[in-house]
């Protein structure tokens, strides 16, 4: 059967070397016994190291040309192939509730979205491995007071360990894409209750990052309204004159619940 060609609408850039395949479907290693998902297949490249790992595994495809091609080349894995949209499923359904690695080579403009669904279904997806975006790989992995600490980092180190493991380079790909990739693995740690409003705490995280420059004092004036102002003094705190990007997430979580208390 013939190749698949790369589209461009659905940010397909498909690996070409082996030794990355193989190195990248190793990371989910880490995380043995359980299920394994892969977003994206494309042709298989690390498909075909995962299908020889000894234990459930499934991929799941929105292309349907890479879905005819699977299809033809790996009958090994029969109805494990989902065609779909990975971001519209419902992931309870995959292995029938049981927990699963989330691994793939993740199409860059839509990698954030995949997080923010792995993030949805935390209880789920203990590990979650793969390829995305190097600029992507460092924010999620930075930590605070550096400028690339931001939304992601927060939002998934409040519930998982971030490895960035190593970096790609544009020439093992087809197309080459125009920036490097990177190859992280998230693990979740023990944290079972932040301790504060989970969908508040997303907002305060987004609220005070898309304002980053702003002190605190500035950007959280935005969650306060006529009907819902800002006690007396609420801004008077030495934390309001801090910015976002100085703040750890047990800082956050304090910073969630004196705002929970003010509304």
């Amino acid at each position: 059967m013939k190749q698949v060609r790369p589209k461009k609408n659905l940010g397909q850039h498909f690996l070409t070397d082996l030794n990355i395949a193989k190195r990248i479907a190793d990371t989910v290693d880490a995380c043995p016994d359980i299920p394994v998902l892969e977003v994206g297949p494309g042709m298989g490249v690390m498909t075909q190291y995962l299908v020889e790992k000894p234990r459930p595994f499934k991929v799941v495809e929105i292309d349907r040309e890479s879905v005819a091609y699977l299809q033809e080349n790996f009958p090994r894995l029969n109805d494990n192939i989902i065609g779909g949209d990975f971001l519209r499923m419902d992931l309870r359904e995959v292995f029938d509730g049981q927990q699963f690695v989330l691994t793939g080579n993740y199409p860059y403009d839509i990698s954030s979205q995949i997080f923010f669904k792995m993030l949805d279904n935390k209880d789920l997806i203990p590990c979650c491995t793969g390829m995305i975006q190097h600029e992507v790989a460092v924010r999620m992995a930075s930590q605070p007071g550096n400028k690339q600490y931001g939304i992601l980092s927060v939002l998934i180190q409040a519930w998982y360990n971030v490895e960035y493991l190593f970096t790609v380079e544009p020439g093992v790909f087809n197309p080459p894409p125009k920036v490097q990739s990177a190859v992280i693995r998230m693990t979740r740690n023990e944290v079972t209750d932040l301790g504060c409003d989970e969908q508040l705490f997303r907002r305060v995280v987004k609220t005070t990052f898309n304002q980053r420059r702003k002190m605190l004092r500035v950007s959280l004036r935005q969650i306060f309204d006529a009907n819902h102002p800002a006690p007396a003094g609420f801004f008077d705190d030495e934390m309001m004159t801090r910015r976002p990007e100085q703040l750890s997430i047990p800082q956050f979580i304090e910073l969630t619940n004196k705002v929970a208390s003010a509304l």
